[in-house]
């Protein structure tokens, strides 16, 4: 399995990321174990996950997934580069959802807690939040990152000019920069070539493409 960069940081990652979206719904624990141990056993070493799979669930099911990747990866995870990802609704709270400070932090020991972890490599916000300035979501990620409850930070389906704004006011305030974007992607759905795909190759943004 061939290894490269996280966009401008020194991170090694797989160039190949198993998603595990459909743990736990899809695929009981069995199918999902073994889905883990053929990837792991073809040297993918990059695991994305959320606090809100497996897709197609309700919040009866929200963290099971990373609850499966926690349980597989007892004992080694020193082998793993982990990610996962904080927006989606985890409760019937109003709060409990979103990019607002409250939640991002909230999320964060949510989710290491399911992982069996004290920190994950790269954390990302699952989507973009118009009900919460971007400061306020730059400034809670910077807090996770500072408090080594992970490494680096990333957003997901944001489009390019909100990932550009999110550049230009971590760089103003001194804040956690976003390293990697994970869009969709395949042949039917390819706006993100026109104007993200750009900015990331300009700015040395990772791209984790679902």
């Amino acid at each position: 399995m061939k290894h490269v960069r996280l966009g401008r940081t020194g991170l090694q990652v797989s160039q190949l990321c198993l998603g595990t979206m459909t743990f736990g719904l899809q695929c009981d624990q069995p199918t999902s174990n073994a889905i883990l141990n053929r990837a792991a056993d073809g040297g993918v070493t990059f695991l994305d996950t959320s606090d809100v799979y497996p897709l197609g669930g309700g919040l009866e099911t929200n963290g099971r997934t990373e609850e499966i990747v926690g349980e597989w990866m007892k004992g080694r995870r020193n082998d793993f580069i982990v990610a996962t990802k904080c927006f989606g609704r985890t409760s019937a709270k109003r709060w409990d959802a979103g990019n607002s400070r409250k939640h991002i932090l909230d999320a964060i020991e949510g989710s290491l807690r399911r992982l069996r972890t004290d920190y994950v490599d790269v954390y990302q916000l699952h989507s973009f939040d118009h009900n919460t300035p971007i400061d306020e979501a730059l400034d809670a990620l910077d807090t996770v990152v500072r408090q080594g409850k992970a490494r680096y930070v990333g957003v997901s389906n944001w489009p390019a000019y909100k990932v550009a704004r999110a550049l230009g006011r971590s760089e103003l305030k001194g804040t956690v920069r976003v390293d990697s974007v994970q869009p969709r992607y395949n042949l039917l759905f390819r706006p993100f070539e026109r104007e993200l795909l750009a900015l990331c190759q300009e700015e040395s943004i990772a791209v984790i493409p679902y």
